[in-house]
């Protein structure tokens, strides 16, 4: 099982709580200070699962942990789908999330849900297609929440996930660990409200399992035909698996 890693040093809490408490704080300033620690590369990922998504030609996707809904919302524009919801655990998120849709003129076509990834509020084999960007590090229960997925997930659907990794070559193996263990942390030290946050979101990428030992779990819990790719030499990874 992944090393639980949470975002505040509170034993009265778990998880699952207090990653709802940091992204409600923090939801505000999340897709500037995205954009600045990727360096622009998470949109570019993001692109890459649209394409995956859209091969199988979807009729209906949900985006789970969808934050500010930045993937539902390209899909909703890449896509013929008729159903599309981006479901998070934090209402902040969403709040920003709902503004975009509207923006977009979307919200015909695209509803944000609050709901729980462990404990979906769906129907066995509502969806065609499910996608998770960089949020199953955030499930409390890992094998429990892709098990959900695989239960709404309809005969032969897709789930693709982008999340983050470790390079194994050098030289980007070095940079990765000073970059996720210096710069990022720093960065949230001088731009967030939350100065916690963004050291739990490095170290939580470090301790999450990846490349074949993820795979390995997403056979587990029931996906077949499991394959990744990797994204800018491994710091993140993009995951897709079927429902038999």
């Amino acid at each position: 099982m992944p090393q639980e890693v949470k975002p505040y040093n509170d034993e009265s809490t778990g998880k699952k709580e207090q990653v709802t408490k940091m992204f409600d704080t923090i939801s505000g300033e999340y897709d500037g200070l995205n954009r600045l620690i990727s360096l622009g590369l998470d949109q570019k990922w993001r692109d890459n699962v649209v394409k995956l998504v859209a091969a199988h030609k979807p009729e209906s996707i949900m985006d789970i942990a969808t934050g500010t809904g930045d993937l539902v919302i390209k899909m909703a524009q890449e896509t013929n789908a008729k159903l599309l919801v981006g479901l998070d655990i934090s209402s902040g998120m969403l709040d920003v999330g709902k503004d975009k849709v509207l923006d977009q003129k979307l919200d015909g076509r695209v509803e944000m849900v609050l709901g729980d990834s462990e404990n979906l509020q769906f129907e066995d084999a509502t969806f065609d297609a499910i996608t998770v960007s960089y949020g199953v590090r955030n499930f409390e229960n890992l094998e429990k929440g892709l098990s959900e997925i695989l239960r709404v997930l309809k005969s032969g659907g897709i789930l693709v996930i982008l999340e983050t990794s470790v390079p194994k070559k050098f030289p980007f193996k070095q940079g990765y660990y000073v970059y996720s263990n210096l710069v990022v942390p720093t960065l949230g030290k001088l731009f967030s409200k939350d100065r916690t946050a963004y050291g739990y979101l490095s170290k939580s990428a470090s301790k999450f399992p990846y490349g074949e030992e993820f795979n390995n779990i997403l056979k587990k819990v029931g996906f077949k035909e499991v394959e990744n790719q990797l994204q800018f030499h491994g710091a993140s990874t993009i995951y897709k698996a079927v429902k038999a």
